[in-house]
């Protein structure tokens, strides 16, 4: 059996893009070459990859199963690939990171500007999660990307976390949704209020809804948006209060009240890799360089 990784890497291109099209612009190629390349591919393993229609391509059980492999085998030959680089002192490859990229515990744009200007020989590629925390940690379990930046201290198997730091949420709301009574507000008073939230899956979301099932409370999630700005403008036009941190918040944004709540709950934010020696020699960089940057004597 003789696969090359150029197989393997066209492979990946057609899965992830879930089109020959698209996968052939991706990778600049000749589309009719890159189906031959595909053909070939299944032919030395002895199984269909694709289900092919004419409006899509769908992996196959098989596929599936093979998918994670080719990552793991391209993501090999390119650390082989950077380590021999770096045996010279030359930083190459591809660095990816996903996630929201925190400014308040630890400038990561700010890092990645400077890791820039020190590697510019590695290619920095910025995804987004739409899914939040719990999309970063299946990017790195799927090895898509290298790096990510999430909402929760626990990601679970197969991943590994660097603390950066932590806050206590607050509770914010229009002043007409302000909550009586004396600060900090009980949890078991909000169980009637109407709340503005990101949707299941991001970190800030996971860790309010653990506190209110360990509490035994439950809570009225009325309105679910994928980013900060809308959910702000949502509550200050009075459709809900959230809990937010603080590093969320303008302080010059007088429209919102803000109140402490009881019991406390924390949001800590980390860095996440996967777990074990399969990182490149360009995230071991970043990672390094976050990790001095939160701890100098590090």
């Amino acid at each position: 059996m003789s696969v090359e990784l150029r197989q393997l890497q066209h492979f990946v291109s057609v899965a992830e893009e879930g089109s020959f099209t698209r996968a052939a612009r991706r990778l600049s190629y000749v589309q009719s070459a890159l189906s031959v390349s595909i053909k070939a591919l299944e032919c030395e393993l002895g199984v269909q990859l694709f289900d092919r229609t004419t409006h899509r391509v769908v992996l196959t059980d098989a596929g599936e199963a093979i998918l994670p492999v080719a990552r793991r085998t391209l993501a090999s030959a390119d650390e082989t690939l950077d380590m021999a680089a770096a045996v010279k002192g030359v930083l190459r490859g591809r660095l990816r990171v996903s996630g929201p990229l925190p400014v308040t515990f630890v400038d990561i744009p700010g890092l990645l500007g400077r890791f820039h200007r020190l590697h510019p020989d590695v290619e920095i590629q910025i995804g987004s999660a739409a899914g939040g925390t719990a999309d970063v940690i299946e990017q790195l379990r799927q090895g898509t990307i290298d790096i990510g930046f999430v909402g929760l201290p626990d990601v679970g198997a197969g991943v590994a976390t660097t603390p950066l730091g932590s806050e206590d949420l607050v509770l914010v709301a229009a002043p007409d949704l302000a909550p009586p009574g004396r600060e900090p507000i009980p949890l078991d008073t909000l169980t009637s209020a109407n709340f503005v939230d990101f949707p299941p899956g991001w970190g800030a979301r996971t860790v309010i809804d653990r506190y209110f099932a360990t509490a035994g409370l439950h809570r009225q999630v009325t309105i679910e948006v994928p980013d900060t700005g809308t959910l702000l403008h949502l509550v200050r036009a009075g459709l809900g209060i959230s809990l937010l941190p603080p590093s969320l918040l303008r302080s010059s944004d007088v429209h919102l009240k803000r109140f402490l709540v009881t019991p406390t709950i924390t949001r800590h934010f980390a860095m996440a890799m996967p777990s074990g020696s399969g990182r490149n020699a360009a995230a071991r960089a970043l990672a390094d360089m976050v990790i001095q940057s939160i701890d100098p004597g590090a």
